[in-house]
């Protein structure tokens, strides 16, 4: 995600809502996010799809990472037998 612009990537719900096809375009364009803003305190944020997808997958590879160091911690582990052997299973399941 790139630095947000106080200038120009934050704007009120009113100004928005007035231009509405105008910022969905602009994000897109410029793969910026835009933060709106009610009563002058943040009350969204608006991001591309692209830039959506993107935020969702470092999620979830983060995830994958703690979900391994809390496995390693707790010594719930394959050694690389274990590994092949698990994967040979799986691959005969799915050619059935």
């Amino acid at each position: 995600m790139k630095n947000i612009s106080v200038t120009n990537d934050i704007i009120p719900v009113g100004q928005f809502k007035s231009g509405l096809a105008k910022y969905l375009k602009d994000i897109q364009v410029r793969n910026h996010s835009l933060v709106i803003t009610q009563n002058g305190k943040p009350a969204g944020v608006l991001v591309s799809p692209t830039e959506y997808d993107s935020l969702n997958e470092t999620k979830m590879f983060i995830e994958s990472i703690s979900r391994g160091l809390v496995d390693s911690k707790n010594s719930d582990i394959f050694t690389t037998a274990q590994l092949k052997s698990e994967l040979k299973k799986y691959r005969a399941s799915k050619s059935l």
